[in-house]
C-alpha cells in the first residue's frame, strides 16, 4: 500500500484535522464515571473517557484527568473513590453530570442521580448504576512526556476493594452479561458515543488454549 493512501502527522505539529483523531481511533472507550468526596464531606460525580482496567489480582482500574480536577483533589485527600457503570438509560445523567460546577455544588443532585452509600469507602454510588467498584487510592501519578516533560493530566490509580454488581446481569451459571447491562462507551469528536449489543458478538479461543 502507498504511503499516499495513509494519512500521516506528527502530534507535536498539529493533526490538522477538525478534531483529534487520537481518541476516536483508541475506541470506543469505556468510561470512568467517577463519584468521590471531599475530606470535609463535599459530593462529586465526574465522567472521565481516559479510563480502564489495569490488573486482575489486586484488581486495578485507573483514569486520567486533563488538569487537578475536584475529583483528584477528593481521592488524594481521602484515598478513596468510586467507579459506577454509565448505561444507555443513564447516559443524560452522565453527560449531564460533566457540568462544570462551583466546588460547593453537588453533580449528584444536578444530574438526578440518587447518592447510595458504599460498604468500604466514604465516597457515595450512583444509586441507579448497576455495577459499582469501591476503591482505595493506590498511586496518583503526573504523566510526562518522553523527553520528561511534565503534562498537566493525572492519572489516578486504585485498588477495587468492593464491587456490587445487579443480580440480573448473572446469568444461571453466574456470568456477567456484559450487554444486558447496555454500557455507553465514548468515541471520538465532540459528541459520539456507542452502545453494544449481543448481535455484534463474537468468540476467539486463545492459541494456548487449544494446546
Amino acid at each position: 500500500m502507498s504511503s499516499e493512501s495513509r494519512y500521516y502527522y506528527e502530534p507535536a505539529a498539529g493533526h490538522g484535522l477538525p478534531h483529534d483523531p487520537l481518541n476516536a481511533i483508541v475506541g470506543p472507550r469505556p468510561i470512568g464515571w467517577i463519584s468521590s468526596v471531599s475530606a470535609d464531606g463535599q459530593r462529586n460525580l465526574a465522567p472521565y473517557s481516559f479510563f480502564n482496567c489495569f490488573n486482575y489480582r489486586p484488581p486495578i482500574i485507573g483514569f486520567a484527568s486533563s488538569g487537578w480536577k475536584d475529583s483528584v483533589a477528593n481521592i488524594v485527600e481521602t484515598g478513596e473513590f468510586v467507579w459506577n457503570l454509565a448505561t444507555r438509560p443513564l447516559a443524560e445523567a452522565m453527560n449531564n453530570s460533566s457540568a462544570s460546577l462551583p466546588r460547593h455544588e453537588d453533580e449528584f443532585a444536578f444530574a438526578g442521580l440518587t447518592p447510595l452509600a458504599g460498604r468500604k469507602v466514604r465516597a457515595e454510588r450512583v444509586a441507579e448504576s448497576p455495577v459499582h467498584f469501591e476503591c482505595r487510592l493506590s498511586q496518583c501519578i503526573q504523566l510526562q512526556s518522553a523527553a520528561g516533560d511534565k503534562v498537566d493530566t493525572w492519572l489516578v490509580l486504585g485498588e477495587v476493594v468492593a464491587v456490587h454488581i445487579e443480580r440480573a446481569l448473572l446469568d444461571e451459571h453466574g456470568v456477567y452479561q456484559t450487554a444486558a447491562a447496555q454500557p455507553i462507551l465514548r468515541a471520538g469528536g465532540p459528541t459520539a458515543y456507542y452502545a453494544i449489543s449481543d448481535s455484534h458478538r463474537f468468540d476467539l479461543v486463545r492459541p494456548d488454549a487449544l494446546k
